[in-house]
């Protein structure tokens, strides 16, 4: 037994051999948005940078309602933290970065004291909307302060409108704003028209209106009008393709969506129909069509929808007669998928159909195109195509066809 153990332990130690220890696992961190982040203003951010911040679309949707909640502007980091659609991870990631104070100015006594570092000095009146960030820094704010008012400035339209919207800039503190607002070239009261949305806003100036004619306006006429390019051109379209070429009353104006219900009233007093386009709303229905005189190779959709059949009917009828190039008899309206028959019935006892348009063919004649398309003729088309190489003669054709007996009465109704 000692000699065995002797040789176990001899034979371990022989064939053990060192081994290195195993390296030590070390992980890569996923990349961060905030690696490639700089210092936003979250008043002024569109859909497509909020996605740029990691956001969803449902959030960023849910993040813009918030902020028409809260009255159009987030004013402080804590307002903004509140949004439920930020998460504490993602708001905390994202905070040094935020161009907001920490709290309201309620709340937080020291919002003045910190962006107020600076002493601003200003010696003469000037107009804001004119100053670029250097001014601003020449003045006493900071970089950051200098480029979120330019910021701010954007997000009203390109220019501060008034003292009243100049204050309200969250960077510029109270005491900043008493020291500038003597010198400030602007006026006292905002325009009671204006809405900030984030975009361009250009204050435009008061229409001066004068008698026209809405149907002889292009876009430029429109656009001395006080609506913009795109308005005009919509309100164009509407009148060309929507309305056939001319607005026929009050209404077919009124009735045009770019046209608001305010813009309306303002023009109503100044437009000037000729007197022949003046037609009352009862004049201008569609008069009733005389189903008694309308043929029934000819009658349209919307008189089959007037007459009480529903789209469906009405469609199905349209397009088994164009692909028939026209009825031949009654009983082939009668007899179309999907219509209601009870209806239909009705029709065809009161409405004539003439025929006479409508194309026939012999089998040795008859167009490729028109046999591999005619509901009648396709399945044999290729047969025929064949048959009449050799035997031009439409009897002959039909017996090497061997169609059955209903078939071939079918053919026999579009023959010469």
């Amino acid at each position: 037994m000692v000699t065995l153990l002797a040789i176990l332990l001899a034979f371990q130690k022989y064939t053990s051999k060192d081994k290195e220890p195993f390296p030590e696992v070390k992980f890569i961190a996923a990349p961060s948005v905030s690696a490639n982040l700089s210092d936003f203003d979250p008043n002024i951010l569109n859909r497509e940078q909020w996605q740029k911040l990691g956001f969803s679309e449902k959030q960023i949707s849910t993040i813009i309602k918030y902020k028409d909640i809260v009255g159009g502007t987030f004013t402080s980091k804590e307002q903004l933290k509140k949004c439920y659609a930020i998460s504490h991870e993602k708001f905390e990631e994202l905070k040094s970065f935020i161009l907001l104070p920490e709290g309201s100015e309620k709340n937080n006594p020291k919002y003045s004291q910190s962006f107020a570092k600076k002493e601003i000095i200003v010696s003469k009146k000037f107009n804001p909307d004119l100053f670029i960030a250097q001014e601003w820094i020449k003045m006493g704010f900071s970089e950051r302060q200098a480029e979120a008012i330019l910021k701010y400035k954007s997000y009203l339209g390109g220019s501060f409108i008034s003292k009243e919207k100049f204050k309200e800039c969250f960077i510029i503190s109270p005491e900043n704003y008493n020291t500038l607002e003597p010198y400030l070239l602007l006026p006292r009261k905002t325009p009671e028209n204006f809405k900030a949305s984030g975009t361009q806003y250009p204050i435009k100036p008061k229409v001066q209106y004068h008698p026209f004619d809405p149907n002889h306006l292009d876009a430029d006429g429109w656009k001395t009008l006080g609506f913009t390019e795109k308005q005009a051109h919509t309100i164009i379209n509407y009148r060309n393709k929507n309305l056939r070429g001319s607005f026929k009353n009050l209404d077919d104006i009124q009735n045009c969506f770019v046209i608001t219900p305010e813009k309306f009233q303002e023009m109503k007093p100044f437009i000037k129909l000729n007197p022949e386009m003046m037609i009352k709303k009862e004049e201008i229905k569609q008069e009733k069509t005389d189903f008694s005189k309308t043929d029934l190779n000819t009658i349209t959709f919307k008189q089959l929808i007037e007459f009480g059949l529903d789209e469906k009917s009405a469609g199905s009828i349209i397009g088994f007669r164009k692909k028939l190039r026209g009825f031949v008899n009654k009983q082939q309206i009668l007899d179309t998928y999907n219509i209601d028959k009870e209806i239909v019935q009705k029709l065809i006892s009161i409405a004539p159909l003439d025929t006479s348009g409508v194309p026939k063919y012999t089998l040795a004649d008859a167009p490729e195109e028109w046999l591999k398309d005619h509901p009648y003729f396709k399945y044999s088309a290729d047969k025929i195509i064949f048959y009449r190489i050799t035997y031009p003669d439409d009897k002959k054709i039909l017996k090497f066809l061997k169609l059955k007996p209903e078939h071939e009465e079918k053919m026999k109704l579009y023959l010469k």
